[in-house]
């Protein structure tokens, strides 16, 4: 029994494994004015898709992650937070490589309510993310 528990373990030991922080520019943010292609709400990350336009109106098609759906509920957050089509800005930390790619660190949805991301002693200096309302007043 025992060597069927450790064997499980070992095999199933990849399913734990998790990325790093080094391919972020952690000293770096980017604000960009954006348009929401895709919101995925899943685990181990939600993922924001999105389009937006450099200085010479070129328009390049980011995918940024953020935390899970639990610790993003808890920051504000939800499934129907956001849709294709949606405006808004959008500052993350970008991938040290130049791609498309970054950290959400904050979202300001068109009607001006900033959702943040940070999550205490997580990913470095961060945007703090707004308390969520209180429900029990």
């Amino acid at each position: 029994m025992v060597v069927l528990l450790g064997l499980g373990l070992l095999i199933s030991s990849p399913l734990f494994a998790h990325h790093g922080n080094s391919n972020f520019d952690i000293d770096k943010k980017l604000n960009m004015k954006a348009t929401v292609t895709e919101w995925v709400w899943a685990n181990p990350h939600c993922w924001l898709k999105f389009d937006a336009a450099d200085d010479k109106g070129n328009v390049a098609h980011w995918i940024a992650e953020t935390s899970n759906p639990a610790d993003m509920t808890n920051l504000g957050w939800s499934r129907q937070v956001l849709r294709p089509g949606d405006h808004v800005t959008v500052t993350l930390q970008p991938v040290k490589n130049g791609a498309p790619i970054g950290r959400v660190m904050q979202v300001v949805l068109a009607n001006g309510q900033t959702l943040g991301t940070r999550i205490p002693g997580v990913f470095g200096p961060e945007v703090d993310a707004p308390k969520p309302a209180d429900s029990s007043k």
